[in-house]
């Protein structure tokens, strides 16, 4: 099993996590239509518009690693599985206890699955700092 070296690049690391970031919000806020948004939470059809949606994270995932760390442009396939998985089983989740907008619930679910999303992002700069590093 690799293990992490006792130093990272802190430049690398402060730039994949703030690109991460940016990625997110293009991903989940700018590039997600409402096809992707309502599709994705429907009983039947679902998989083409969470597809769809998971398809763009992983892109952006993959544009951060060529940048910064070319030899782990496969984060981009664990994103793409990570994601639809959280996105999935929110909505599961979501559905099993018929939540709404109106509930706290649905709010701690949703701030649930963001910090999902951030702590996942969170250990995909950890190791492109540290892949750099080892080089």
């Amino acid at each position: 099993m690799p293990t992490m070296p006792e130093q990272i690049s802190t430049q690398l690391f402060i730039w994949a996590v703030a690109l991460f970031i940016i990625k997110h919000l293009v991903a989940d806020f700018l590039f997600q239509t409402s096809w992707m948004a309502k599709g994705k939470e429907q009983p039947t059809n679902w998989r083409a518009p969470l597809l769809a949606h998971v398809s763009v994270h992983a892109a952006g995932t993959l544009l951060i690693a060529l940048l910064l760390a070319p030899q782990l442009a496969w984060l981009a396939a664990i994103d793409f599985v990570v994601h639809g998985l959280i996105d999935k089983s929110k909505t599961l989740v979501q559905k099993r206890y018929r939540l709404n907008v109106e509930q706290a619930a649905y709010w701690w679910l949703l701030g649930t699955d963001q910090t999902l999303h951030h702590l996942t992002h969170l250990v995909f700069a950890v190791w492109i700092a540290a892949t750099a590093t080892a080089i």
